[in-house]
């Protein structure tokens, strides 16, 4: 109980310093407009990444339906808030994008996850592809079209503050009674469920909270880019946010933070090298993959309740 309420102080300090340093050099001219949007799509990047890391790297099924999800939130805010342009209009319509994503996890996810491996990534990149034809079908959405001038009701405090939240919850999750359910399901579903665990079940509840995290990050890339259209949500949406998740460490949330930062300050860096970017960061991420194959950290978690316990122990050796 002490070690895990020194470990969560210790989170919230570090939260609450990232937020006073990034809001410090702001205001001190450091961090301009450009810079301000590299940080705003790194922190969806690693809220979108985080849920998927969770769907795949815990609960060990490959999904390639994110960008559905994601469309499904970004569309929910981009309406809703043409006639609520305030900020409890926009977390409304955060909400309602959550809930359609969550039904419609549902609806996806008990007949797919059934299916295992390269079955299911192929079921669930079919389900996000029919969520993006039928927006680019509704008139609601405006077709092929997409939405524009939606209200900018979401600011780099607004991803930061979400990116601590959707993470402390989803780390939670994992070292909750649920998340070593879904650990063990992964690790060997026959065993899983003799051992009395509801294999479908928890497979269903990974699924379905992925699902709401990418609606979360869906809603703020609607409210901060203030433009969406059906083509921002296909398969290769759903791609670059699965590369986010190997290249970090497949079942490594710190791996998640850390290919996210890289990946958003490479692209950023990039910017300046025209048509041949695209060939620059794609060598990159060869190059990364060849030399650290499990990405670059692998499994690996930092963690401050092993700071905490190393530090007695290490005193008692000297001690003595």
């Amino acid at each position: 109980m002490k070690a895990n309420l020194k470990t969560n102080l210790a989170w919230l300090g570090i939260m609450v310093a990232g937020f006073v340093i990034i809001d410090g050099l702001e205001l001190m001219g450091i961090i301009n407009s450009f810079i301000e949007n590299m940080l705003v799509t790194i922190g969806i990047n690693v809220i979108l990444a985080v849920g998927l890391n969770l769907v795949i790297g815990f609960a060990g099924q490959f999904s390639l339906g994110h960008a559905g999800f994601m469309a499904i939130g970004a569309y929910a805010t981009g309406i809703m808030t043409q006639t609520m342009a305030t900020p409890a209009g926009f977390f409304i319509s955060m909400i309602v994008g959550m809930v359609i994503a969550v039904i419609a996890a549902v609806i996806v996810g008990i007949p797919t996850l059934r299916l295992r491996g390269d079955y299911l990534a192929i079921a669930t990149m079919g389900a996000a592809e029919i969520i993006r034809i039928l927006i680019n079908n509704l008139k609601i959405t405006n077709g092929a079209a997409g939405l524009f001038n939606i209200p900018a009701l979401a600011s780099w405090a607004t991803v930061y503050v979400l990116m601590c939240l959707t993470t402390i919850v989803t780390v939670n999750f994992i070292h909750s009674r649920g998340g070593r359910a879904v650990m063990a399901v992964r690790d060997d579903e026959l065993a899983a469920g003799a051992m009395g665990i509801n294999t479908t079940r928890w497979k269903l509840a990974a699924f379905v909270f992925g699902a709401a995290t990418a609606a979360i990050g869906g809603s703020l890339h609607a409210a901060y880019i203030q433009t969406i259209a059906p083509g921002d949500f296909n398969i290769m949406a759903s791609i670059a946010i699965l590369i986010i998740v190997v290249l970090g460490g497949v079942g490594s949330i710190t791996g998640t933070f850390v290919a996210a930062i890289v990946l958003g300050a490479l692209d950023t860096i990039l910017q300046n090298f025209g048509t041949i970017r695209m060939i620059i960061y794609s060598l990159a991420l060869i190059l990364i993959m060849i030399f650290k194959p499990a990405g670059l950290l692998g499994t690996w978690e930092f963690s401050f309740a092993n700071l905490f316990k190393r530090r007695p122990a290490k005193e008692a050796v000297n001690h003595d």
